[in-house]
């Protein structure tokens, strides 16, 4: 196999085996001789201006994100395009070559029956209950945490290119890689990444991913007024619709509903101007039909017995403004930072499924006095502690968080539940990462183990807990976590079965 080579703009001699290992829609990319990086060659020659947004994402957008503050935590969730070849009147980008957990390990179902092993792990295969429950290997499918993780890593890249004010263009489960056995994910093709009012988008979206008010306008003129193209906002709808279909195995619009008797008319209607959401309060029309579903769609497509409900509240009041408020109204729909902040709330709500063959392993709680895990119906048959949080805005005066963390053995307490002021994101410190203490069933009795806490203390009681030891967690008893600025206090909150 030939090596080939040039000079790129940043002047760096880049080398390309001459063996095309994958195409998209727009490029052929080529591996590095020591497969550290890959080149990808533009099929179609571009204009200044595509050329000049190419410079500007490998210039001033690299050194603002990837070399900039916790741009080595960034590199890990965005493929980042780091320069430019000229080759045979043909321009290419030089990118990161992705990391080996995101590719498969061990493939598809029937000692990969596919030959997907070793293949790079696309979204797409495991974003709906076909793929999950036809081909995967149940060792790739991963777990609801592994997918909650997984959505707020989503979530935090497009808040910080939003943030930038860059708009992805073209967000969707190809154009993302994921890794649940890891509970990691990286967003790739940034190289069409979105400057409003300076670079224009390439493309308008990928199918399922499209924003209604773009699919309703797509056929009007590129410089009409009136034409609605990619941005932050449209960005917003394709990410809510990322993390439905990563946490529910469905897609939000695709329902029962028929919209015109012509299938390709239908699909225009169904994701543009009659855009409904499948498990919508008041319009039910748009519900799956479950005698037209395929069985490996089962029970994934069937929103009564796996509602979105299930997620909790936090997660169910931005679906509802995603594809309820927001479906025709972008203004309304959520923002990235506010999905993250839902879903790590959502995390802290979790509690391990006690049947060793349940599909996802965890649930969230439901705010009911008997939990059951909605995947397999078992039940929780023991008391259970809730810790709801409150925080000081100004001394002595302490507001809910409305933030709450379900108890289970060996769970760990973190400062991000100590402290209003500390999040769990790009910018926790090491110290931070640590625990602070940990919870587990002693002697029939829930505790809570101080591991570093040098203040917390049982306010019901009048006890300080030093460093090392537990304190007993009993209904309607309040622990003051911390006291300086942003401290919490939890009030303890018992469910029984």
């Amino acid at each position: 196999m030939s090596i080939k080579s040039t000079l790129s703009h940043k002047g760096i001699k880049i080398e390309w085996e001459d063996k095309i290992i994958g195409s998209g829609t727009m490029k052929d990319v080529y591996f590095s001789p020591d497969k550290s990086y890959v080149v990808g060659f533009f099929r179609s020659k571009l204009d200044a201006s595509s050329k000049d947004r190419l410079e500007a994402i490998v210039g001033v957008y690299k050194d603002k994100i990837i070399d900039g503050p916790h741009g080595e935590y960034w590199s890990k969730l965005l493929c980042w395009p780091y320069d430019i070849v000229e080759y045979n009147g043909k321009t290419g980008i030089v990118v990161p070559a992705y990391r080996k957990e995101f590719f498969f390990k061990y493939g598809s179902f029937n000692n990969d029956l596919l030959g997907i092993k070793g293949q790079e792990k696309n979204g797409k295969w495991f974003a709906s209950a076909k793929n999950q429950n036809r081909f995967l290997h149940e060792n790739e499918k991963g777990d609801l945490l592994s997918y909650l993780r997984i959505s707020i890593l989503l979530s935090r890249s497009m808040k910080r290119l939003h943030a930038a004010g860059l708009a992805h263009s073209d967000l969707s489960y190809n154009n993302v890689l994921i890794d649940p056995e890891g509970k990691n994910a990286c967003i790739i093709d940034i190289d069409g990444l979105v400057v409003p009012g300076k670079y224009a988008p390439d493309v308008i979206g990928t199918p399922d991913f499209v924003a209604p008010e773009v699919i309703m306008t797509k056929m009007l003129a590129i410089d009409n007024p009136n034409r609605k193209l990619p941005t932050i906002l449209t960005d917003r709808y394709a990410l809510s619709v990322l993390i439905y279909m990563y946490l529910l195995f469905r897609h939000p619009l695709k329902g029962g509903k028929i919209n015109d008797p012509d299938p390709s008319k239908d699909d225009e209607l169904s994701m543009g101007a009659k855009a409904l959401f499948i498990e919508h309060h008041t319009d039910r029309s748009n519900r799956p039909n479950l005698n037209d579903v395929h069985p490996a769609e089962l029970p994934y497509i069937d929103v009564n017995k796996l509602p979105y409900t299930i997620l909790g509240d936090y997660l169910k009041e931005l679906f509802d403004r995603a594809f309820i408020d927001g479906i025709h109204h972008p203004n309304k729909r959520p923002t990235a930072d506010e999905w993250e902040a839902a879903l790590v709330k959502t995390v802290d709500l979790l509690q391990p499924c006690h049947n060793p063959k349940c599909s996802h392993k965890w649930f969230v709680f439901d705010n009911k006095m008997s939990p059951r895990c909605p995947y397999c119906n078992t039940s929780y048959t023991e008391a259970l502690p809730i810790l709801n949080f409150f925080s000081t805005r100004e001394k002595g005066k302490f507001l809910n968080d409305n933030a709450r963390l379900m108890v289970y053995h060996n769970q760990y307490l973190y400062r991000w539940h100590t402290n209003r002021l500390v999040h769990p994101n790009e910018r926790l410190t090491d110290e931070d990462k640590q625990p602070v203490g940990y919870f587990v069933k002693h002697q029939g009795k829930w505790v809570l183990v101080n591991q570093s806490l040098p203040e917390l203390y049982d306010v019901t009681n009048k006890i300080v807990i030093p460093i090392g030891k537990h304190v007993v967690l009993e209904d309607n008893n309040q622990l003051l976590l911390e006291k300086s600025n942003g401290g919490r206090l939890a009030h303890i909150q018992m469910v029984n079965n």
